[in-house]
């Protein structure tokens, strides 16, 4: 692997390659990176949702998430949320801080498209049907109860989940193997799944799949027979109660972390 400070002189120029991507590319790679994130969703979903210990559901999911990440690092997509670590390239005066305001919200704005389109594609065609529909009454179930969340709440998950990926991250362009690039990936990921942190992509398939799945008439009155409270389960809901605290904290916590990382360790000197 390489050291810390060796990971912040060799981020400081991805960082400021990252920030100079043309936009369509910016946007391509991001729908890719919102697909990929919104897979890991759907796995860990599919995987998890019969279970009725939740404990073990959480742990199910964690393990089966990661792999999201892990296939965005390796296809070179782009995420919103690791991209707060282009932070790095700004202290290091590599980039702007205009340059990383273009790429987090063009990237961003692809991460939403790929992760809907999921959403979609999951709703409206079948892959909910599984145990009868009982799939989708976890789907609906999960994204009623992120838009039922308090704004703090949402806000402080936010920032605890992005410290976690962006040290995924992190570790990811630390090792110089393919194999310890997924490991490093993998465990900050699970963490913050297993601990019920929030994160603003996934969230852009979690919750508009709960939305979709529940304009489906089979699937609506299953959850209603189930007795989940759908009133907060609403586009308002989706964007003011969980969205946009969750993103505020993903920045939060994800340029915090990078900030603390460059800080920390001197910035690009060797130590």
């Amino acid at each position: 692997m390489n050291t810390p400070a060796e990971f912040l002189a060799a981020y400081a120029a991805i960082g400021e390659k990252k920030s100079k991507l043309p936009i369509g590319r910016m946007i391509l790679l991001g729908i890719l990176a919102g697909f990929l994130i919104g897979m890991g969703a759907v796995a860990s979903t599919t995987g998890s949702f019969a279970i009725q210990n939740p404990g073990l559901q959480k742990v199910v999911a964690g393990l089966l998430f990661p792999f999201g990440l892990i296939l965005v690092i390796y296809t070179g997509a782009e995420l919103f949320t690791g991209n707060c670590l282009i932070t790095i390239s700004v202290l290091g005066k590599k980039t702007t801080l205009g340059g990383m305001a273009k790429n987090l919200f063009f990237v961003y704005l692809g991460n939403f498209i790929g992760s809907i389109l999921l959403a979609a594609a999951c709703a409206f065609f079948g892959q909910y049907v599984l145990g009868d529909g009982a799939l989708a009454v976890a789907v609906i179930k999960t994204a009623a109860a992120k838009c039922s969340m308090s704004f703090d709440k949402a806000l402080v998950f936010g920032i605890l989940c992005n410290i976690l990926v962006c040290i995924g991250v992190a570790c990811a362009i630390m090792s110089k193997s393919p194999a310890g690039k997924a490991i490093g990936a993998f465990l900050p990921v699970a963490f913050f799944v297993m601990a019920g942190f929030e994160h603003s992509i996934a969230n852009m398939y979690y919750i508009p799949a709960g939305l979709f799945a529940n304009s489906v008439t089979a699937y609506h009155e299953a959850a209603v027979a189930a007795g989940i409270d759908l009133t907060n389960l609403t586009w308002g809901g989706f964007f003011l109660r969980n969205l946009l605290p969750v993103t505020i904290g993903n920045i939060l916590g994800g340029c915090g972390v990078a900030a603390l990382l460059w800080f920390g360790h001197g910035g690009t000197d060797k130590n």
